[in-house]
């Protein structure tokens, strides 16, 4: 059986997503930020994160040559923040405009104020697969808040219904 692109991207909306901005600071020492929802932990020793990042696109040169970057981990009330960071041409000025709010770690890697999390990390690898490269970065420092996530599920910004939902229970689910 043969699958095509949009058969592809369709099955892979089945699965839910949490929204998370990728920033980092430019060559001239501006702020750069990218929309992704391909970000996963990778390992706890060291701790370490991936992101895949589509080699067309304008932020894959500059994290390419970035020796640090941030992930921010969006809350549900930043939507906006995740459409303006989903465009192209993007600069620290028109990201404050638009409701940006940036702290800066002592090395000097933007990070956006009010996420769920944000992490700084350290470019530690990058391997090219298929039309992306996905970047290993090892996290050095990470801060953490309260709230419920944004979520992104067939094609749509989702939110969770309820905190208080029952846990699922896990029977016929493969966990280690």
């Amino acid at each position: 059986m043969s699958v095509t692109a949009d058969q592809f991207r369709a099955g892979l909306g089945r699965f839910a997503t949490g929204v998370t901005v990728i920033t980092l600071r430019t060559p001239q020492d501006d702020v750069h930020g990218m929309t992704a929802n391909a970000f996963s932990s990778v390992s706890l020793e060291p701790l370490q994160v991936l992101v895949c990042v589509e080699r067309a696109s304008h932020t894959h040169p500059l994290l390419a040559g970035a020796s640090k970057f941030g992930i921010n981990i969006l809350s549900e009330q930043q939507q906006e923040l995740s459409e303006f960071f989903a465009r192209v041409e993007k600069d620290r000025a028109s990201a404050e405009r638009a409701g940006a709010r940036f702290s800066f770690t002592a090395s000097g890697t933007p990070l956006l104020e009010g996420c769920l999390a944000t992490l700084e990390c350290r470019l530690v690898a990058a391997h090219d697969s298929g039309d992306h490269t996905i970047f290993i970065g090892e996290v050095e420092n990470l801060r953490t808040a309260e709230g419920s996530p944004l979520l992104y599920y067939r094609g749509r910004y989702r939110r969770i219904a309820s905190e208080r939902a029952e846990p699922v229970p896990t029977a016929g689910l493969c966990v280690r």
